[in-house]
């Protein structure tokens, strides 16, 4: 819906030009010619902003924007002020005014600001709504948000739940990938059975073998005693492999094996042992470009990627990070006897507007250090990291309406890669898909247009 605007100047044709320039725009303008009246009109309608002239006769803008800060806070109010009256610019902003625009009045300042309280209002109406809803937010088992993306997941987890079919969880780190396979073995019936955890990354070769698969006493120095293994600890259970991208490829094999046998062999034993377990697994890297570079076994892929759950990151989900710090922050709050009951919206501001690289896990570290730094009973600027209050975010000119700032060709399709790779964590398969090339062409692409990948995060 468009911004309802509120403009209030005694000078007519003023304001009549101002009214006709911002509906072009995209805003509908309601017009008074005092601030008597204006005050009227917002008694009898809603507005998501409000412009006022300063100086009027009668009742003075600055007198208009007290009033309209005291009896309708949710309101931003923008004043008018004569070029050079710094002095009345910074009464207005003592006042409660949220900004202020010098005259004479550029109909795109205007806009620009405009467009900016309407949002910051949406904000606050938001953050009063998660406050007061903070039991009620969407989830999902442990999982919060209603984003699309989130949703889908959502489908594939009820679908494949009840099944015994081995999973394929992706996603940049700290997208939640263990909460999902949780949610999954939750909804099976192997819930009353152990869920077992591993991370693939952790070990070397042959320590990540005997955790996995067991091993008998004596097969190797301290082998003092026979240990199971996990893929037995697991047994009529759920078994996550996380960071599967990372195992070793000399392990690779034993687990297919295990796999597609049921059943594994203890290092040192001569007897393969059966197993009931339901295996999920999952990882952060390109699978398709590790088999190709020879990093990752191919008949492995295709036997853990039965059914793949791609796990969006944060910064697609931007309607999901408010909802998911409050939750946060509840949390933290509870536990550390703080009575904290949301986000200034200032605050909110910041978070929504963060690319969060390190995904929900990064919201979550963000909300525990707010809620531990806090001396007030709202989170605010002052709370969060340095690094997301100064976050400014980057975006990538390919086109001006100086000739002189022109580039070729070339140069937009080496940016727009580069940007599109940023947006997807650097998983060229994701990229490729986007783009709609083969994956093989992206490469040539990267090599001939010197695109350097995006930092890890």
């Amino acid at each position: 819906m468009s911004p309802r605007v509120l403009l209030v100047d005694d000078d007519a044709p003023l304001c009549e030009t101002l009214a006709l320039g911002l509906g072009k725009r995209g805003f509908t303008v309601e017009t008074r010619l005092s601030a008597d009246d204006a005050l009227r009109a917002l008694d009898a309608a809603d507005f998501d902003a409000v412009v006022t002239d300063l100086n009027m006769r009668g009742t003075s803008g600055l007198e208009l924007c007290g009033r309209v800060v005291e009896s309708r806070p949710d309101v931003p109010v923008l004043v008018l002020t004569a070029f050079g009256s710094l002095e009345a610019a910074v009464g207005a902003i003592r006042a409660g005014a949220y900004d202020f625009i010098q005259k004479p009045v550029e109909l795109d300042v205007l806009a620009i600001a405009l467009e900016r309280a309407a949002g910051h209002r949406r904000l606050r109406d938001e953050v009063r709504r998660l406050r007061l809803e903070t039991g009620r937010l969407p989830r999902f088992d442990e999982l919060v948000g209603e984003s699309g993306a989130m949703r889908e997941a959502y489908d594939l987890i009820e679908r494949v739940a009840g099944v015994d079919t081995t999973v394929l969880l992706t996603g940049e780190s700290g997208t939640g990938k263990e909460l999902v396979a949780r949610s999954l073995h939750e909804r099976s019936r192997r819930r009353g059975g152990p869920f077992v955890a591993v991370n693939c990354a952790a070990m070397p070769e042959a320590l990540l073998e005997s955790e996995l698969f067991g091993h008998e006493r004596g097969s190797y120095t301290d082998a003092r005693t026979a240990e199971p293994g996990l893929f037995r600890r697991a047994n009529r259970g759920t078994l996550f492999l996380d960071e599967i991208g990372d195992m070793p490829l000399g392990l690779q094999p034993k687990l297919l094996r295990a796999l597609q046998e049921r059943a594994v062999r203890p290092v040192g034993g001569r007897d393969e042992i059966p197993v009931d377990v339901r295996v999920v697994a999952a990882t952060n890297r390109d699978l398709e470009s590790a088999i190709e570079e020879g990093r990752f076994r191919e008949d492995l892929y295709y036997r853990i990627n039965v059914v793949h759950i791609q796990l969006p990151p944060l910064r697609a989900r931007a309607g999901d990070v408010l909802p998911l710090a409050q939750h946060f922050l509840a949390h933290f709050a509870a536990r550390a006897g703080k009575p904290i009951g949301g986000l200034a919206p200032a605050a909110a501001e910041k978070l929504v507007a963060y690319a969060w690289p390190g995904n929900v896990r990064e919201l979550q570290n963000c909300m525990e250090r707010a809620v531990a730094l806090t001396r007030f009973e709202q989170i605010g600027v002052d709370d969060l990291p340095e690094k997301i209050r100064d976050y400014r975010r980057s975006h990538v000119l390919v086109a001006s309406d100086d000739p002189s700032e022109l580039v070729p060709l070339e140069e937009v399709e080496r940016r727009y890669i580069a940007r599109v790779l940023e947006a997807v964590g650097g998983n060229k398969t994701a990229a490729a898909r986007i783009l709609g090339i083969e994956r093989k062409r992206l490469y040539r692409m990267l090599d001939r247009l010197d695109v350097a990948p995006p930092k890890s995060s």
